[in-house]
Order: C-alpha cells, then sequence, then structure tokens
C-alpha cells in the first residue's frame, strides 16, 4: 500500500507529468525530424517551443481564460513573437535567409504544440477538480453518517432510561467504544478490515443488551481478514438498518449477518425480517439518508469492484454486498 501511494504521488506530481510528456515528445521528433543531427536538433525545438507552451499556460490561459477578446489577442501574440524569435535565432545560427515560408511553418508547429499544451493542462485541471469534488462529499457523507448512527443509538438508550432499565450501564459503556472508533479512527479514506469487522461485532453487541431474547440474532465471519482494508464505516450502515427495521411482534425474529472473505473479496450478507409498519412509519420521516450515503460511497470508492443487490419480501429484508478489496 505503501509503495502504491508513492507511485501515485509521483504520478500526480506536475514536474513528473511535464518531464514525462517533454520526453515522448522527444522521441517523436527524433523519428520523425531530418536533420544532421537527430538526437540534438529535437532539443532546439523544444527549447523553442517550452517558453511559448509555458506562457500561454501559465499566463494567458490561467489569467484571461474567462475573456475571449483578450484570450484570442494574447495567445496569437505569443505564438507570433515566440515564432519570429525562434526563426531569427535558427536564420543566424545556420546561416539561412529568413522566408516567410519558414515563418509560416514554424507558427503552424507552434500553434499545434500550444493547442496540445492548452488541451493537456484544461484536461489535468478538469480531472484534479473533479478528484477534490469526490474527496469532499466522500467526507460530507462519512460526516453525516456519524450523527446519523448516533441519533439513532441515542433514540434507543432515551428509551432505556425512561424504563430505567439496569442494561443502560452496559450500553453506555458500548456506545463509547463504539463513538472512540467512528471519531478517532475513521479519518483514513480506508481503514483495516479487521477494526471494521470489531466495530460491527460491538454494535451487535449492543444490539443484542437491549433486545435481550425477543429476537434471534446470528452474526458468522469467516477467512482471512488480515492485511485487509475497506472504506470506513460502510457495512454498519446496512447492519444498523437491519435492526431499525426489524419485526419484534414476530415469533421468528431474527438478524442474520454473515461476512466471508475469499483472497480479496468480501462477501457481505444481511438479512432480517422487518414489520412493514415500522418501515412504512420511518418512510414518512427523514429515513434512508444512510442507505443513500451508503450507495453513494460505494459508487464513489469502488465504482467498478462492487456489486450491491438488495431484496425485499413480505417477511424478508436482505442486503447482499460483494466488495473488491
Amino acid at each position: 500500500m505503501k509503495k502504491m501511494k508513492k507511485i501515485d504521488n509521483i504520478i500526480d506530481n506536475k514536474i513528473t507529468q511535464n518531464l514525462f510528456l517533454w520526453f515522448c515528445l522527444y522521441l517523436i521528433f527524433t523519428t520523425s525530424v531530418q536533420s544532421g543531427n537527430r538526437f540534438v536538433f529535437p532539443l532546439y525545438i523544444i527549447a523553442f517551443l517550452a517558453p511559448a507552451i509555458y506562457i500561454n499556460n501559465l499566463f494567458v490561459l490561467k489569467y484571461f481564460g474567462k475573456n475571449n477578446f483578450y484570450f484570442f489577442i494574447l495567445f496569437f501574440a505569443n505564438i507570433i513573437t515566440f515564432s519570429a524569435i525562434s526563426i531569427v535565432i535558427i536564420s543566424f545560427f545556420e546561416k539561412d535567409e529568413f522566408s516567410i515560408k519558414m515563418f509560416i511553418n514554424f507558427t503552424g508547429i507552434l500553434l499545434l504544440a500550444v493547442v496540445f499544451g492548452a488541451a493537456t493542462k484544461i484536461a489535468r485541471d478538469s480531472f484534479f477538480r473533479r478528484q477534490q469534488e469526490k474527496e469532499a462529499e466522500l467526507q460530507l457523507l462519512k460526516g453525516q453518517l456519524n450523527p446519523h448512527f448516533l441519533f439513532n443509538t441515542l433514540n434507543n438508550l432515551y428509551g432505556l432510561s425512561v424504563l430505567k432499565s439496569d442494561k443502560l450501564p452496559s450500553l453506555m459503556l458500548k456506545l463509547s467504544d463504539l463513538l472512540r472508533y467512528s471519531l478517532y479512527e475513521t479519518k483514513e479514506m480506508l481503514v483495516p478490515l479487521e477494526n471494521e469487522i470489531n466495530y460491527l461485532e460491538n454494535y451487535i453487541s449492543l444490539e443484542k443488551i437491549r433486545l435481550e431474547d425477543k429476537t434471534e440474532i446470528i452474526f458468522k465471519k469467516s477467512g482471512n481478514f488480515t492485511d485487509k482494508k475497506i472504506a470506513p464505516m460502510l457495512l454498519i450502515v446496512y447492519v444498523e438498518n437491519a435492526f431499525k427495521h426489524l419485526d419484534l411482534s414476530s415469533k421468528n425474529s431474527n438478524v442474520i449477518i454473515e461476512i466471508n472473505v475469499m483472497e480479496n473479496q468480501l462477501i457481505f450478507n444481511c438479512k432480517n425480517t422487518f414489520d412493514k409498519n415500522v418501515t412504512a412509519n420511518l418512510e414518512k420521516g427523514k429515513s434512508g439518508i444512510g442507505l443513500q450515503n451508503a450507495k453513494k460511497r460505494l459508487t464513489l470508492i469502488y465504482p467498478n469492484n462492487h456489486k450491491l443487490k438488495i431484496n425485499s419480501s413480505t417477511q424478508n429484508y436482505e442486503v447482499n454486498l460483494i466488495l473488491d478489496l
């Protein structure tokens, strides 16, 4: 993972990107330009092209990109100026006479180079802007998930406090552990899968204390969880939803959660009996925020590496998630 981050940092570095593009351009010139010295002459061409491209990208495009009139004036002025300077220098050192044909040819080459450089910069800036927007949206979604979970848990604690239940101290300790993890250990984009599983186990233990023998709760896990990472607070949403919509009036009330890791793939299944009346009442309010956010996070973090299926029948609600870790 650390090696991948180093590689990503090198790839994202603008200096590295620029050097790579110039190197590719140099290789193209060495194979296409006919000259006495095919390896040195392309360096001269790049030396003439580079100033015009960087002035256009760092000055003209940056400060006048939104003003079409000034942009086109400075754009063509930049190309014509450096074309003239380049032709004068080439004519002086090569002892060739200045000609309009030579000027037009070099202007055409410079025009293509500057347009290509501008297009590359615009595409790169657009890519990084979209990445920043995705990161900002992910942070917002993570910020919404924690209060959403806390709101539901505090509602449960309030109900027990009204009844003056002896289970309240144990629940408070469990809640403390849950909040410690959600506040301090989920700041990274990915967290150890083992920690996320422990978090689920703590939450399920909390629900077992709250529900006592009113429902059957089964949690199974298998596979190797070490050295695996996952987006934080991703699975808890579905587990929490199972308990929220649980049908406690039925004798066969149950919540069954299974997690299996096979090589680099996680298979998560959460199934519960649900009460239509409870679901209908929740849907009238602001229910579903957690599920919507979880789906958005899956789309952003694992765009092509997940399969999510949600099945609902008259008595059961089931979530099946296959995730490439």
